[in-house]
């Protein structure tokens, strides 16, 4: 089994629980948009997660509203939030706390598979809600992002190639990330994310997520022309992640936005 049927089936596990959950009253949601004009620098998407199956146990030395301060000080332009238990040692409360330490929109980054769900990441304050199709029928992804956008919520759609972006564009998303990250082998793939980034060119908001690692890697994604790149574990990795990313939004603001996909 691999690791994402492992996470998908815990989370299973966990629906009927989620639904007992008592909601608090949901904060204001705060409104952005990833589509950048000629000139516009690229999004850097900072991300907050205290685990990871491929990296294992990260910094915790600054608490979570600790952390979404110091990356909306570094330059970073939104915050993930990992908000799976079993796997990221995550939860919807660090919703709160990542929105509390911060005036950035914030991103739910979750393996969804019910309205429970987000349900529960409105309430905790997200502004956008991640949903992966690689986990999903197309007809329950058109569902969700349905439920999402009635909600206010932004719905993120994560694909890994062209086919799942077919059915990320006919559930009427705005915003498509790509996964240089295979899910099940955890292995880096950065051509076949670039291929995919590629074809979707023109036909939605674009966000390269994973395998950024420096500033030349976020200089790299910058000269391609997407729209905004998501940083995580090399920032989870420093118990002080402000000079990292510091580096990476300077590349990210100066790096010429010249189309390299032909």
């Amino acid at each position: 089994m691999g690791v994402l049927e492992r996470i998908l089936q815990a989370k299973r596990e966990e629906i009927a629980a989620l639904k007992a959950v008592e909601l608090p009253e949901p904060p204001p949601l705060r409104r952005f948009s990833l589509e950048r004009k000629t000139g516009d620098p690229l999004w850097l998407i900072a991300e907050i997660k205290l685990r990871s199956p491929s990296a294992g146990a990260l910094s915790t030395r600054l608490s979570v509203t600790e952390r979404a301060h110091s990356y909306e000080k570094a330059g970073a332009n939104m915050l993930s939030v990992l908000c799976d238990r079993s796997f990221f040692d995550g939860s919807y409360e660090h919703l709160a706390q990542a929105k509390n330490g911060s005036n950035l929109p914030v991103l739910c980054k979750e393996f969804v598979l019910d309205k429970a769900q987000i349900r529960l990441a409105r309430a905790w304050g997200a502004d956008a809600i991640l949903i992966i199709v690689r986990c999903l029928t197309p007809q329950h992804v058109s569902s969700l992002a349905e439920d999402a956008r009635a909600q206010g919520l932004e719905p993120l759609l994560e694909v890994t190639n062209e086919e799942e972006a077919r059915v990320a564009l006919d559930a009427g998303t705005r915003i498509i990330g790509v996964n240089a990250r295979d899910l099940d082998t955890l292995e880096i793939d950065l051509e076949r994310a670039t291929r995919v980034l590629k074809w979707l060119e023109g036909r939605s908001v674009r966000v390269h997520l994973s395998g950024l690692g420096s500033p030349a890697d976020v200089a790299r994604v910058a000269a391609t022309g997407v729209d905004a790149a998501l940083v995580g574990e090399a920032l989870m990795r420093e118990d002080d992640p402000g000079p990292l990313l510091q580096k990476m939004a300077v590349m990210a603001r100066t790096t010429p936005r010249a189309v390299l996909f032909p």
